[in-house]
């Protein structure tokens, strides 16, 4: 017995069943025993179906004799039914449909029986489609209630809709166009299947399967659409399974819910939205007519691209809802005039945002419930800032980039793509504006695709024939070419038609001048924008890209924070009364261990350093933070804010909690300069709590979520946290504190900012991770950069590369950026009236804190608590005596002690941004010779100051002065 014979009756055996008796359906049969039970199967089919060819006016017996005749005038085309022997199909018809003796029998029933066994062995429940949801696409709305980005798994780009929710004439156009007889079968209709076979011997160009509605969503949604028999037994199987199961409306629901229909939409809801701009239930009778045309290939009656196609398709589909008596022939004849408008199909393509829609699935799931967005077709009103996050992204992955470059770390790993065979094709087609590698560079489909880079593709590669020179040459999407600008090694490996990221050079009144070569770098980074008052997260990115990386880092990672841990400290000191001017040893110390007196050894007390190695003298607070002293904040432990180490460093550790940095806190000293790691997401918080004076804001990436217009979450709006630990006025000291930092400080590159921004720089052990956070009136922006731990291990960034200088101008960026897309630039606020009410602005000496009258030259605007009962609280001796200071006092502000060629701590190179207050301070000092050496002793990228020349015969030995 040939294959295809075996297959033909196993697919018999499967349909006389479903047809004759769809509840008592076997899976299995013995091969021997059974044979006589699979024959009267067989038999009573064949009764069924002949009915079924009477019904539909077709005479079987003459199709059989036509097939003996001329097998070709039936196969034609047909593959499926080549090779097969007619004479055998013939016998068998004798023997199975007309009772007749045939010797030897054609059909071996024990190998049909076999195959039959295994190709409906374990078949998928069909009670799974009871209440079946499937996957639907939600939709993100950014901040101000416009759509940011759509949330769906592949191949389930749907709206859900109940069945109610979609008109009655939608309805029937998909049943009269793919299953007049929906409501009368049981899932298999044997008539549709006769009309298939005998339209596929008329036209065998496009074979019809006589499928089922019910027999879709079996094949859609359970046993596959695999092209075999094996697949269309199954089907056949589980449709009369389902028809058992489910009423014929959930089956109908299911299928408008599941077909696809183009224009990546599943379901007619999608489809409505694509196509048409409106909701399913507002379609028209065309509309739907177009719709439910499009069920049988997408592709070919696209109205896009096959518009007479789609309208004759159209037209049949409204012919049929006539013969089922739906519409009348005037409604078809107004209906069929033209095809109804579309509107332009912008295919759903996104470029910004996907860490940020990674978090809000992930708190979704944690706050409302929701195990996933795509589980149902939500629609969630975020935070996100859409021009702001692109800005954000393109910050950091330029900001990565540049740091890569500038210490010649760079590679070229190859090209994202190649688009030669692309262009060789589309040089073939006629009448096209745009050249061929424009068309396909549009049409590339880049796996970078949150790269803010524009895409640019090699169209010149050589030498010039007249002058020698290389040329290098790219084409952008909107048809410019441009040279291009790249280091050798890539300008060698480069290719003809690759396709490369570029950042785009302009020159003055020249416009675009040329393109520069970007690669994707192998450090990380990442950055996050939060707005104050709310704590809404206006931008996050969580990496240099998401396709290469998904783990968050703002929210997922936890790194040492460094010296922007050290406010931290300097707030828990103000809160203990301490003022900006109260001055410090910045000098070597000795901490004695954290727990009891027993079994100590020397290397159990800790003796930190700072940056440069070195120390300066007697500074006051405000400089020490400024210029990130080590030994300061360490110096802060020991009676700065408590009377013991110990009892400091508990205090520091409670704040830390109390800010939520940490859940616990491990008292150990190098807690204090940033050795315990944090979460960027937390840290921000907290610096958004300084520039609220106090009052923290809980971060947070969505408002509300609603499903078919019924609220499932909604955030409550909570009474603002203030971190009680300090008050108004110890936060607000420590802002002008963080300005300073800008204005002077590690972070003097970002100068032009200080009247508008404050935050700290921060560098951890080994310049393993670098920092900086801060804020304005509006926004607090966190960036970190640093090479993933990966196995545990920790990479450096290299010597130098402090968060003042790879972090910094990111941060700026980025806070330019908030300017543009949030909210205007103006300068830091002042004291809030319940601070104001607490302090005292006066006139100091910035260097040596001292009181000095108001518009003396240098005079600097301090801010000074003052005590319950109005007055101030004088603090600038507490921790070294007065009799101490003046004892190190230099001789003049403007000399370290040495009368000649000394070590000048304020000499600088000329500021970018203009000139500050030191430089006016200059043009009226008394001049003195300068040595080479010029940086100054806060900057904690310099290296160590030479050694001082020291009389032996000096009193004081070696010890810095101030």
């Amino acid at each position: 017995m040939s294959a295809i014979l075996v297959k033909i009756f196993a697919t018999a055996l499967t349909l006389s069943q479903v047809l004759v008796d769809p509840e008592s359906v076997r899976t299995s049969f013995d091969p021997v025993a059974d044979q006589e039970r699979v024959a009267q199967i067989l038999k009573s089919g064949c009764t069924h179906m002949r009915r079924a060819f009477d019904i539909e006016d077709i005479n079987l017996d003459d199709l059989m004799v036509t097939a003996m005749d001329d097998p070709e005038a039936v196969t034609g085309e047909l593959k499926i039914l080549q090779g097969l022997s007619f004479s055998d199909l013939h016998a068998s018809y004798r023997l199975f449909c007309k009772n007749e003796q045939v010797e030897p029998s054609p059909v071996n029933l024990g190998e049909v029986v076999t195959y039959y066994n295994g190709a409906v062995a374990d078949l998928p429940d069909a009670g799974k489609l009871k209440d079946l949801k499937l996957p639907g696409a939600s939709v993100v709305l950014d901040g101000e209630g416009k759509k940011f980005a759509e949330v769906f798994e592949a191949d389930h780009r749907r709206v859900w809709v109940p069945l109610s929710g979609i008109p009655k004439s939608v309805q029937q156009a998909f049943v009269s166009a793919e299953d007049k007889r929906f409501y009368q079968h049981k899932g298999v209709d044997e008539r549709g299947v006769i009309r298939a076979f005998v339209n596929n011997l008329a036209n065998p160009g496009r074979p019809a399967g006589g499928s089922t509605i019910t027999q879709q969503v079996a094949k859609n949604l359970l046993v596959g659409d695999d092209v075999t028999y094996e697949r269309k037994m199954r089907e056949m199987i589980v449709a009369s399974r389902i028809e058992s199961t489910l009423s014929k409306s959930e089956i109908l629901e299911i299928y408008l819910n599941s077909i696809y229909l183009g224009r990546t939409s599943w379901g007619v809801e999608m489809a409505a939205r694509s196509y048409f701009g409106k909701n399913a239930g507002a379609l028209s009778v065309s509309e739907g007519a177009l719709l439910a045309g499009l069920a049988k290939g997408p592709n070919y009656y696209n109205p896009d691209t096959q518009a007479e196609r789609a309208r004759e398709r159209m037209a049949y589909v409204l012919s049929r809802m006539q013969e089922d008596g739906f519409l009348t022939p005037d409604q078809v004849q107004q209906e069929v005039q033209a095809l109804p408008k579309t509107i332009l199909f912008e295919r759903p393509r996104r470029t910004t945002g996907f860490y940020f829609i990674d978090h809000i699935n992930r708190d979704a799931r944690t706050l409302a419930d929701i195990e996933n967005l795509t589980a149902g077709s939500y629609t969630v009103l975020s935070t996100i800032n859409a021009p702001l996050q692109q800005a954000t992204e393109a910050a950091l992955q330029e900001g990565l980039a540049r740091y890569e470059m500038s210490i010649g770390r760079q590679r070229f790993q190859g090209a994202e793509a190649n688009l030669a065979e692309a262009v060789k094709t589309l040089k073939n087609a006629k009448d096209a504006p745009e050249p061929p590698w424009q068309r396909a560079l549009n049409a590339a489909r880049l796996p970078l695709y949150d790269v803010q880079w524009p895409a640019a593709v090699v169209i010149e590669k050589g030498k010039d024939r007249k002058t020698g020179a290389n040329i290098l040459r790219v084409g952008l999407s909107d048809g410019r070419v441009l040279p291009l600008n790249a280091w050798e090694a890539a300008r060698r490996d480069l290719k003809l038609y690759d396709v490369v990221r570029v950042r785009l050079i302009e020159q003055k009144d020249k416009g675009v001048a040329r393109a520069d070569l970007r690669t994707p770098p192998s450090v990380q980074g990442a950055a996050v924008v939060l707005e104050n008052k709310t704590g809404r997260i206006l931008a996050m990115a969580g990496g240099f890209s998401y396709p290469l990386s998904q783990l968050n880092r703002v929210t997922q990672a936890q790194r040492q924070p460094g010296s922007a841990f050290k406010p931290l400290t300097y707030l828990a000191a103000l809160a203990k009364g301490l003022q900006p001017n109260t001055l410090v040893w910045d000098s070597p110390v000795t901490l004695p261990p954290v727990r009891g007196e027993d079994g100590r050894r020397s290397g159990d007390y800790w003796r930190p350093k700072n940056y440069d190695g070195g120390g300066s003298g007697i500074v006051t607070l405000r400089r020490a933070l400024e210029n990130s002293k080590n030994l300061v904040t360490a110096r802060l432990l020991d009676g700065g804010i408590e009377t013991s180490p110990e009892q400091s460093l508990e205090r520091v550790c409670e704040l830390a909690v109390e800010a939520q940095l940490y859940l616990e806190c491990t008292p150990h000293y190098p807690f204090v300069l940033g050795a315990q790691p944090v979460r960027i997401l937390d840290l921000a918080a907290f610096y958004a709590a300084i520039a609220n004076e106090g009052t923290m804001p809980v971060p947070h990436a969505f408002e509300s979520i609603e499903q078919r217009g019924r609220i499932i979450y909604s955030r409550r709006s909570k009474a603002p946290v203030r971190l009680g630990s300090a008050d108004a006025a110890a936060f607000y000291q420590l802002k002008t504190m963080l300005q300073g930092v800008l204005e002077r400080g590690t972070a003097r590159n970002l100068k032009a900012l200080a009247p508008y921004a404050a935050g700290k720089t921060g560098t951890s052990d080994n310049e393993n991770d670098a920092w900086f956070a801060g804020f304005t009136n509006d926004v607090t922006v966190v960036v970190w950069v640093g090479h993933d731990n990966a196995e545990g291990k920790r990479r450096t960034l290299g010597r130098g590369q402090t968060g003042a200088k790879v972090s910094a101008p990111i941060f700026k960026d980025i806070v330019e950026a908030a300017w543009v897309h949030h909210a205007p630039k103006t300068p830091l606020s002042p004291p809030s009236p319940q601070a104001a009410r607490q302090l005292i602005a006066m006139p100091i000496d910035l260097n040596s804190g001292e009181r000095v009258t108001d518009g003396q030259r240098g005079a600097f605007t301090e801010y000074f608590r003052l005590n319950w009962f109005g007055r101030l609280s004088e603090t600038q001796y507490r921790l070294v005596p007065q009799e101490e200071v003046y004892a190190y006092r230099h001789p003049d502000p403007w000399s370290d002690g040495d009368e000649q060629g000394g070590y000048d701590p304020y000499e600088e190179a000329p500021s970018p941004h203009g000139p500050g207050w030191l430089d006016s301070l200059r043009q009226n000092a008394p001049a003195q010779p300068r040595s080479n050496y010029g940086s100054r002793w806060w900057w904690e990228d310099d290296p160590p100051p030479r050694a001082r020349r020291v009389d032996p015969d000096y009193p004081w030995g070696s010890r810095r002065v101030y």
